[in-house]
């Protein structure tokens, strides 16, 4: 569910003084605000939360919103940015496995040895990821989790396609650079690389 830029501006408009015009914009991201957050970190219960409190956050500060051009997302994305930083800074030195993560049955037809070989790259390809500034991590939480095209993502950033893409590029680089010794997942890497060049 998407909203027209015009109608989104006068939804934001009533939401300054009508609680219930704001319902219509939770309603309208709360799906993608929580899919931000749970894929930056990990965790169903601590998405919930931290999501919850990027809508009471809007909610006690739309009075002071302007309009500047770029999508009412824009200002959620960058609430919820900074939440998920401060999470990230709270919980640094704590690794916490949700129960929800851990599999104790796997897919009957995948052979088990194939089946750990792959949850040990995703969990090196997430470590990697971590290790990336914020600013990259959010731009590839944008791309594949949210599915967002790099014009859309320019204007929720606040930067033009062309930057998009190549921090796109940039980050990629860096991603094969800190992955340089799993060949399988630097391949990986290396082909999405030539399908964007």
């Amino acid at each position: 569910m998407t909203a027209d830029p015009l109608d989104e501006g006068q939804i934001v408009e009533q939401a300054k003084t009508d609680p219930e015009a704001f319902g219509k914009l939770y309603e309208l991201y709360v799906e993608k605000i929580y899919n931000y957050v749970y894929y930056r970190i990990g965790n169903h219960q601590d998405a919930e939360d931290l999501t919850a409190k990027v809508f009471h956050r809007a909610l006690n500060h739309i009075s002071n919103y302007n309009d500047k051009g770029v999508p009412f997302a824009a200002w959620l994305y960058r609430i919820a940015h900074n939440l998920v930083a401060n999470w990230h800074r709270d919980h640094k030195r704590r690794k916490v496995v949700a129960l929800e993560q851990v599999s104790l049955s796997g897919d009957k037809e995948e052979n088990p040895q194939k089946a750990a070989e792959r949850s040990n790259e995703r969990e090196l390809l997430l470590a990697a990821i971590h290790e990336l500034p914020p600013e990259r991590q959010q731009l590839l939480t944008l791309k594949f989790v949210e599915r967002m095209s790099n014009a859309d993502i320019g204007r929720l950033m606040g930067r033009s396609e062309g930057a998009i893409k190549s921090l796109y590029h940039r980050t990629l680089v860096s991603l094969k650079n800190l992955l340089a010794e799993h060949e399988n997942l630097v391949k990986e890497l290396e082909a999405d690389l030539e399908q964007r060049d």
